[in-house]
């Protein structure tokens, strides 16, 4: 099994796809490492060699930002968009919507369990 940053990676999913479990790589991004390193797209994780899995590494690691570092990076981001008190910010910090979409019906995800009020018994 290959374990790149900290993930393991699916054993029987091809390569492509196996580097999208690590977060912070996306199909493209992904490609473009694979590319990089010169290793078929078509290939299975539990078929590279340990060269392979060493030389994938050392592209993740010296070219992108990945897993706890970005998770660590995007949480400070939006820190710092609520500290400054801008739109966005005070959108985060009430727990509404941040990217536009209505409030009326919908962003249950984001709102969380429906709440009554004014209801009497």
């Amino acid at each position: 099994m290959a374990r790149i940053a900290g993930v393991d990676l699916p054993k029987k999913k091809r390569i492509e796809y196996g580097l999208t479990y690590i977060y912070g790589i996306g199909l493209t991004t992904s490609r473009a490492i694979l590319n990089a390193v010169g290793i078929s797209f078509d290939k299975r994780v539990h078929e590279l060699t340990e060269s392979d899995v060493a030389s994938i590494r050392n592209e993740i690691q010296e070219k992108y930002s990945v897993e706890g570092d970005l998770r660590k990076k995007v949480t400070l981001d939006i820190k710092a968009l609520m500290d400054m008190g801008s739109y966005r910010g005070l959108r985060h910090r009430r727990g509404l919507p941040v990217r536009g979409q209505k409030t009326k019906t919908n962003a249950r995800t984001r709102k969380g369990k429906k709440k009554t009020v004014g209801a009497k018994a």
